[in-house]
């Protein structure tokens, strides 16, 4: 699963969001703003207007979300079970 969060420096919702991701051991790509000034001008049209910015396969929303962090997890968990299971299991013919 691909997590993009876009951020700004100094931002508490942002090293939030991280946090909450680490400790949910979803892994992330995180993406300063201030230095890609043409995905900010992107975010922007696209409806967002706050920090942080989180973009996943299925979803997206802006700011500080630990409800949607925790469901993101949630979903990320029963992936992998499957995931797992489908490796581990054997076809018969």
């Amino acid at each position: 699963m691909t997590v993009t969060v876009f951020t700004k420096p100094r931002c508490p919702q942002c090293e939030a969001t991280k946090r909450q991701l680490k400790r949910a051991n979803i892994a992330f790509e995180a993406v300063d703003l201030t230095e890609n000034p043409s995905t900010l001008e992107q975010l922007t049209e696209a409806g967002f207007r706050q920090a942080p910015v989180v973009i996943t396969p299925d979803s997206s929303w802006s700011g500080y979300r630990p409800d949607l962090i925790k469901q993101l997890a949630a979903s990320s968990t029963s992936e992998q079970a499957v995931a797992a299971k489908a490796e581990g299991s054997t076809v018969l013919a």
